[in-house]
């Protein structure tokens, strides 16, 4: 083929840097964006935190540096557009790294703009299942040889607390480590890890872990011992709640049946879940929703960012018509922060649209709770707002309101209908609530089935078919109605 150049016109979209700066704002959570507020006032010299002037009020000498000029309020100088020159646009080929060189940069941890060592990163550390099994293990008397067996079944025990290879494997997989090993040594180091907490730690099944916590109880526990026997050889026939077949089988009548019955529901099927393995998520809302006469409105939350603005007297400075390396930077700087407070002040205003476009569909929820929640899709709101559906899922993701009934993300208040029988709409959240408050007041001995709840249903003016119940309990974590089923 023969190379040739070629010139070709066309238009395509393409984004600023100020608005790829305004969407990265815009997708970021609260945590997130104060991080991202914190390194631009730590790389940019002209962003500082509009704070209230309070030492003139309270006769103290300020220190700072002053202009000539009288500013009380530390807006920018309303003529540094005029004598500046500082272009309001950049061109779209054109990236943040390549203008500006105040970039904070990532280092070793990860993290931009921070050291090593810095204190901010030194969390507290969680303890989860392994590292308090290990403690344990530390402060038992183990031999070489055993410590290294311990260490190893340790390894495989799961979240749930359960050994997740067989001992077989565990043999196999030791046995180039440690010569002669026996099987019958794994299973002696095992029995000791049983003993640590939490009870029922370190098991096959679910039968033995049922029965490790049943041993570890007092002997003059009531009905220890028929607990045992039942767990040990009928557990498949309690699961399946065949009373009959328990009664023929163990002799106990129903008081004593019912007593080992309750003694078995005290244990925990799975232990290890009872161990705190996960750090503490804290949630900071990023509006509230607050009561003005008779609608609920939306504001802001105050401590989600701090107020900035431009220095003054930075600024000031560059004001001076030289073409310096210093006047260069601090121009940069400055352009730089007045994108930056702009992106804020669109974050802002954006959030604030979305959330009372929210609320104003949910005024229902609010006054009566997750029950009166109305049908609403990002559609809906990305039309009343004049945006894309895009932005409006930028804006409710990892964005939290505090409401009357608790904090919620903004992606709950969305979700699809439902017909009822006067040809409006139900929300699925709604049906949901139904669904939750129909299940927790039924007769636990004779619980509802799907078809008896979408039946319930249809009393409240809710056409929902049996399959739609059982696919939103299944997603609520209900069981069925055998399983919800209550013997004694």
């Amino acid at each position: 083929m023969k190379q040739s150049l070629q010139l070709r016109m066309g238009q395509h979209l393409a984004m600023t840097p100020q608005l790829q700066q305004a969407i990265k704002l815009l997708q970021l959570s609260s945590m997130d964006l104060q991080t991202e507020i914190q390194e631009a006032l730590d790389s940019n010299m002209m962003l500082e935190v509009a704070e209230e002037e309070t030492q003139a009020s309270e006769g103290q000498v300020s220190t700072a540096p002053m202009l000539n000029e009288t500013t009380t309020d530390y807006r920018e100088l309303e003529d540094m557009d005029a004598t500046a020159d500082i272009p309001t646009e950049l061109a779209v080929d054109v990236s943040w790294e390549e203008l500006y060189d105040n970039l904070p940069q990532m280092n070793a941890t990860g993290h931009q703009g921070l050291d090593i060592d810095d204190y901010t990163l030194n969390r507290a550390t969680v303890e989860n299942l392994h590292d308090q099994l290990t403690w344990q293990m530390e402060l038992a008397r183990f031999s070489d040889r055993d410590y290294a067996i311990a260490t190893t079944l340790i390894d495989s025990i799961n979240d749930d607390g359960y050994l997740g290879s067989t001992l077989e494997d565990v043999h196999q997989g030791l046995l180039h480590q440690i010569p002669a090993l026996e099987l019958d040594e794994i299973e002696a180091v095992l029995h000791r890890i049983q003993s640590f907490d939490p009870p029922g730690i370190g098991a096959l099944d679910l039968a033995d872990c049922l029965t490790i916590q049943l041993r570890q109880l007092p002997h003059q526990t009531p009905y220890r011992e028929e607990a045992l026997a039942m767990v040990k050889g009928h557990l498949e026939l309690l699961a399946k709640r065949d009373i009959g077949a328990l009664k023929r089988i163990t002799g106990l009548e129903d008081g004593a049946l019912s007593a080992v019955v309750l003694l078995i529901r005290t244990l925990e099927p799975k232990p290890g879940l009872t161990v705190n393995n996960d750090d503490a998520q804290y949630i900071t809302p990023d509006v509230y929703v607050v009561r003005s006469k008779d609608r609920w409105t939306v504001k802001l939350n105050p401590d989600i960012a701090p107020k900035l603005r431009v220095n003054p007297y930075y600024s000031g400075m560059v004001r001076r018509a030289d073409n310096s390396a210093d006047n260069t930077t601090m121009r940069n700087h400055l352009q730089e922060a007045r994108w930056f407070i702009k992106s804020l002040q669109s974050r802002n205003e954006t959030l604030l649209k979305v959330a009372r476009s929210i609320i104003d569909h949910q005024q229902a929820f609010l006054d009566q709770g997750p029950v009166a929640m109305k049908p609403l899709v990002l559609r809906d709101v990305a039309e009343e707002v004049e945006m894309h559906e895009s932005t409006i899922s930028r804006v409710t993701t990892q964005k939290y309101m505090h409401t009357p009934n608790g904090i919620f993300e903004f992606k709950y208040f969305f979700s699809s209908h439902v017909s009822t029988q006067s040809g409006g709409e139900c929300s699925a959240t709604a049906i949901k609530a139904h669904l939750k408050e129909i299940i927790s007041g039924e007769d636990t001995h004779k619980p509802l089935s799907d078809e008896a709840i979408a039946k319930t249903l249809q009393d409240r003016g809710i056409n929902v078919a049996r399959r739609t119940i059982a696919k939103y309990r299944e997603a609520m974590g209900i069981a069925s109605s055998s399983e919800r089923k209550q013997i004694f």
